[in-house]
């Protein structure tokens, strides 16, 4: 199957974005005035959008249809809040129009730094490991190894959770639900994509995901951007059972590309799961 390269043309995207972000709003929610006649598309006209940010139509219509316009941050604010941007969200639009992070956006990380590959380590017997924003694992600990699976077995280019989440033949069948963890995951490359434009290996990961999973493919054009900072997850481990873990995922301040994720059980079961597994 040939897999296509999905590139990362931002005018057109930020037109999509809006468009969707747009289209998705309740013109009730936001307290505006009814309208006698009948709406002939979903959500917000763009008259609405434009009286909200304090822009004209016409600067919004040339926006949508992605006609080469560079919004100002400030411009962007005001579309922000317009459209009830969710941070995450707000954060991706202002990636699309090169407005945050330029010092780091073309230097992605792609192994973990000594400091955060030592801290996995100590963090035993909580499993942990590092990521990049492409979903990369660039280090983890024993535990780590013995709930997923042995890393060191994968070659480098393999070693991404996302890739194995979709395409690995056991850690694909882990999750529970697996519909969530692909949503989630696609939600976060987004905005990763959006943040790292020159990021050849991270495009070339999205395409073959796209190219290879329905589930992916779906969410990814759903242009939903979610950066989840915790929560839980239910695993069915082929030798230890069924394992439910909260997960926390902490960002360094001196490697803001960096994701330290730690696992915790969710109860005692899950507890006494975890150690049943196997140390890799």
């Amino acid at each position: 199957m040939t897999t296509r390269t999905v590139d990362v043309d931002a005018t057109q995207e930020l037109a999509a974005f809006l468009r969707t972000r747009r289209e998705r709003l309740d013109p009730d929610d936001l307290g505006l005035p009814s309208r006698r006649r009948s709406r002939r598309t979903p959500g917000l006209r763009r008259e609405e959008v434009a009286e909200l940010a304090g822009v004209s139509v016409d600067y919004v219509v040339r926006l949508e249809q992605g006609r080469g316009l560079r919004p100002s941050a400030d411009v962007l604010a005001a579309l922000s809040r317009a459209l009830r941007l969710s941070a995450d969200e707000r954060a991706y639009l202002f990636d699309l129009a090169r407005q945050r992070r330029p010092d780091t956006a073309e230097r992605p990380a792609t192994s973990a730094a000594p400091t955060l590959a030592r801290l996995v380590e100590d963090l035993s017997p909580l499993p942990a490991m590092v990521l990049n924003h492409r979903y990369d694992i660039v280090a983890w600990n024993r535990e780590m190894a013995g709930l997923l699976v042995d890393f060191a077995t994968l070659p480098p280019a393999r070693r991404n959770s996302m890739w194995m989440c979709l395409m690995h033949p056991r850690t694909r069948e882990l999750y529970v639900d697996r519909e969530r963890v692909v949503r989630e995951g696609a939600a976060h490359l987004r905005a990763a994509w959006a943040a790292y434009p020159g990021d050849r290996v991270l495009n070339d990961l999205i395409a073959e995901f796209s190219t290879h999973d329905e589930r992916f493919a779906r969410a990814w054009a759903e242009r939903d951007v979610k950066v989840k900072g915790r929560g839980r997850k239910v695993m069915r481990h082929p030798e230890a059972g069924e394992i439910a873990v909260d997960f926390e995922v902490l960002t360094p301040i001196q490697d803001l590309d960096q994701r330290v994720v730690i696992y915790r059980p969710a109860d005692d079961e899950s507890r006494s799961a975890m150690g049943r597994l196997p140390t890799r």
